[in-house]
């Protein structure tokens, strides 16, 4: 990539905005956070360069409680967040409260319309399929929660052997620890494998080669 290409995309940042609520999975959200926030076009200039991606942590109020107790404050609540490039929306306990929640569930179904890519780590697929972002999809989550997914919502396409479900613009992952793949996945795919390698050598993370589900699904 020659200076002045790198200079364009640069400049041409992508606003990610990450949804959070009560008893958000931690490293649900933090993992994806932490690859996006540490991708680099030109490793050889990582501390003179920002990322490619602007990631704002979004919320209904200004705290989230996270599970485990970790607090987190956010940079917007959903009624004055900036348009989205990408949205993407973690898992945890909280989810099985806010697929209840109308007002989360429809800022979701609403964003996801307006953004050019949607993503969901682990249980954040609960609230895609409950916003009907996932109808007619193929989606994954959770080994835990895929039988419920597919009785659930039976529109969504579930599937039980892969680690991350690329389907265009909607993109999901299995639990937790399977977001930072999924971010590895949006990295290659937005700024090339080349840059998705690097990054995860400078992360000491194992660059995915496989996209099998690493755990079983029948437990």
């Amino acid at each position: 990539m020659s200076d002045r290409e790198n200079e364009v995309r640069q400049a041409v940042r992508k606003t990610v905005g990450v949804v959070l609520f009560d008893d958000v999975e931690v490293l649900d959200f933090t993992g994806p956070y932490e690859v996006l926030a540490g991708a680099r076009l030109d490793e050889s200039v990582r501390w003179q360069t920002d990322s490619p991606f602007d990631l704002r942590l979004v919320a209904q109020g200004d705290v989230v409680r996270c599970y485990g107790g970790m607090r987190v404050n956010t940079d917007h609540r959903l009624d004055d967040c900036p348009p989205l490039d990408w949205l993407i929306v973690p898992g945890g306990w909280g989810t099985r409260r806010e697929t209840d929640n109308a007002a989360l569930v429809g800022w979701i179904g609403e964003r996801s319309r307006q953004a050019a890519l949607t993503a969901s780590v682990c249980t954040g697929a609960r609230l895609l399929a409950a916003a009907g972002v996932l109808d007619g999809r193929r989606a994954t989550t959770h080994w835990n929660s895929l039988d419920w997914l597919a009785e659930s919502y039976p529109q969504v396409r579930v599937e039980r052997d892969l680690h991350v479900v690329d389907d265009g613009d909607v993109v999901t992952s299995a639990g937790i620890s399977a977001g930072i793949d999924l971010a590895m996945t949006l990295v290659a795919r937005e700024c090339g494998e080349a840059v998705a390698t690097q990054l995860a050598r400078y992360m000491e993370y194992p660059y995915p080669q496989d996209n099998r589900r690493r755990v079983a699904t029948d437990g």
